[in-house]
């Protein structure tokens, strides 16, 4: 092991590698610090990028992102007052509060410190859980394999929101986006439509980047004007370390929390990050301060984020099971580079094992020493209008996305998406359980067909199958079981409430007519699919099947429900997010636009919308910075050696 541990280290220390490494850390701490963005549209944004490198360089730069990306949304949940992510709200309350109160730079050099703990306790339990867990692992067959990612299939349905129907019903239309293209046990294709582009399934950093990274860009520029109201000031860093020393117990527990988090997939930064600020209230003696600026919330919610986010990568190795989005986009990239976690990986490659503890270990130190460095010059940059950042943000998803097959497909294909997620987003609906259903359907599809074609259905009575069964039914049966409790310690005293069946506020869909439209597309998909699904040969049938047919049933449930509630409650059908809709439209007649005259036409006035109607920049200003955006657009494009779009106009024969 030490040998392995010794070359692992002289692996990543290869200059080219390290350069990876760094450029991914930054990535991550820029998507860090926007507000919405976060993990997946870092990870999902470098993806196209890793290609180009050899498969060490390209995963060091993915978990250069992953390990720095809790940390620097310290920065603006703490000089902003906006979580960076959903993880970082108890850092929000506490941090902004102490932040207003003159003592920004305490929250956030304990913070930064504790997500640095927090990453490194990660990665020790990373580094152990190889040796431990590898004769385990050696020891599944196909049959615990494919049952493993079922299980983390139906974990993914809770990982955003507490509606388990509407995350099954997200996870089945994963599978069924993941199912598109060749059928590997079958001489068919699915759902191609006659396109010679979906004959090899969609692209992962496609779907990721519509799903995400769109979807966020749309609302956070529809919100307008700046960032922050005001910039923050800032303080000494001394009292920091001092505190950070007095919590450092504190710390350590919270960072144990959430390495217990992320071990079990879809628990998440976000739940463990609040066990994490409950844990540290209930330790305090004196609770007045919480929520008024208490350090020891920064502490903990610190501590265990980084934690979750590193030990999410366990499962993710081991048993083919993402802890999270961002680790789900990493499974589809150990895929690409043709790497299969499991026994393969445990035996064959103990190397780049131990080069992905080191990577993490390394990015998270580095992680908080940068945030140490730039901290002070952001906070003057706090005021700054989101529309800026998007301009070059978009054209970057575009030459991601286009990298692909380099045809209009891609581009096509990430605006499709793009407005799925936006519909979801706006429904309410989690995004994370399509993307991780996305990423399992080709290995579920080889593990079941494997294990069918050598076991039969004997398969299912193997006690390890039974026993990684029972991590689905048991936790079903127990929710089942607290609802019904509930339901009869409630129903005496809201038996006359008309209101007593509702959702509550947090689960309330924002925007009821989006709800609608989505709950019908939804419907409409998946019983067009079933429909076609018929006419597939029976082995191509199988794994689309898996998605489809609950899918059809969730989804009927689904918008039932909704009709339902609608005339029960008498509510009014109202567009909620209507201000982002000329957004939306302004992305999509961007598309529409390079499709016609080619990106080198079309982006000019992209940048012109962006800039002059949405930023409200003078035109001499907005003249020079859409110059340099433009010139960095086509740098990029040269440097992944790429052709931009010319469009349809360029390729019609000329009348003369």
């Amino acid at each position: 092991m030490l040998e392995n541990i010794t070359t692992a280290l002289a692996i990543l220390f290869e200059p080219m590698r390290l350069l990876a490494l760094f450029a991914g850390m930054l990535a991550g701490m820029v998507f860090g610090m926007l507000p919405g963005l976060g993990g997946v549209a870092a990870v999902s944004i470098l993806l196209p990028f890793i290609y180009l490198m050899d498969s060490y360089s390209g995963l060091a730069m993915l978990l250069g992102a992953i390990s720095v990306i809790y940390t620097a949304d310290t920065i603006t949940s703490v000089l902003l007052g906006a979580p960076g992510s959903p993880a970082s709200a108890p850092t929000a309350i506490e941090g902004h509060a102490l932040a207003k109160q003159g003592k920004a730079s305490l929250a956030l050099g304990v913070g930064f410190l504790a997500s640095m703990i927090g990453g490194l306790f990660g990665a020790l339990i990373l580094s152990v859980a190889i040796p431990i867990a590898g004769p385990l692992v050696l020891a599944l067959g196909t049959p615990e394999l494919f049952m493993f990612a079922l299980v983390g299939l139906c974990f993914a349905a809770s990982m955003v929101g507490k509606d388990i129907v509407v995350g099954l019903a997200a996870a089945c239309f994963g599978i069924l986006l993941g199912v598109v293209g060749a059928a590997p046990a079958a001489a068919n294709y699915r759902f191609i439509f006659g396109q010679s582009y979906l004959m090899d399934g969609l692209s992962l950093p496609i779907v990721a980047l519509g799903l995400f990274a769109v979807a966020e860009l749309i609302g956070m520029v529809a919100a307008g004007g700046g960032i922050a109201g005001k910039p923050m000031t800032m303080g000494k860093w001394g009292e920091s370390f001092r505190e950070f020393w007095r919590s450092r117990w504190l710390i350590v527990r919270s960072s144990i929390i959430g390495i217990f988090g992320g071990f079990v997939p879809a628990v998440g930064a976000s739940a463990s990050t609040w066990i994490a600020y409950g844990h540290a209230m209930s330790s305090t003696k004196d609770k007045r301060r919480f929520g008024k600026g208490e350090i020891r919330g920064v502490a903990g919610a610190e501590g265990a984020n980084n934690a979750t986010v590193i030990s999410d990568l366990v499962p993710t190795m081991l048993f083919s099971v993402p802890g999270g989005p961002a680790a789900a986009i990493f499974l589809g990239a150990l895929f690409s580079f043709g790497f299969y976690p499991g026994p393969r990986m445990v035996s064959e490659t103990p190397d780049l094992m131990y080069m992905i503890v080191w990577s993490v270990a390394l990015a998270s130190v580095m992680g908080a020493a940068l945030c140490f460095a730039v901290t002070p010059y952001l906070a003057r940059l706090t005021r700054i209008n989101f529309a800026l950042i998007a301009a070059p943000l978009l054209l970057i998803m575009v030459a991601g996305a286009y990298q692909g097959t380099q045809t209009f497909g891609d581009i096509l294909a990430l605006l499709v998406l793009g407005v799925i997620g936006w519909l979801m987003k706006n429904a309410g609906w989690p995004r994370a359980p399509v993307l991780v259903g996305f990423v399992l359907a080709t290995p579920m599809e080889q593990y079941f067909w494997l294990t069918t074609q050598i076991h039969g259905f004997t398969w299912l009575t193997r006690p390890g199958v039974l026993i990684i069964a029972s991590l689905i039914v048991v936790p079903m049966l127990l929710g089942l079981v607290r609802k019904w409790r509930a339901r009869q310690t409630t129903a005496p005293a809201d038996s006359t409430d008309p209101e007593s069946h509702t959702t509550s506020d947090d689960e309330a869909p924002r925007d009821t007519a989006v709800l609608l439209l989505a709950s019908s597309l939804l419907l409409v998909t998946f019983a067009y699919a079933f429909y076609e699904m018929l006419g597939f040969r029976s082995n191509a049938r199988l794994m689309p099947a898996l998605g489809i047919v609950p899918g059809l049933a969730l989804s009927v449930y689904i918008l039932g429900r909704q009709l339902h509630r609608l005339r029960r409650q008498g509510r009014i059908i109202h567009l909620g997010s209507r201000q982002e809709l000329p957004v939306l439209a302004g992305i999509l007649a961007y598309g529409v636009a390079m499709w016609l005259v080619g990106f080198s036409l079309a982006t000019p006035l992209l940048l012109a919308w962006l800039l002059l109607r949405c930023a409200r920049m003078r035109l001499a200003s907005a003249a020079l910075y859409g110059a340099i955006v433009y010139a960095t657009a086509q740098g990029m494009f040269a440097l992944m050696r790429l052709t931009p779009p010319s469009g349809i106009w360029f390729s019609l024969p000329m009348p003369w």
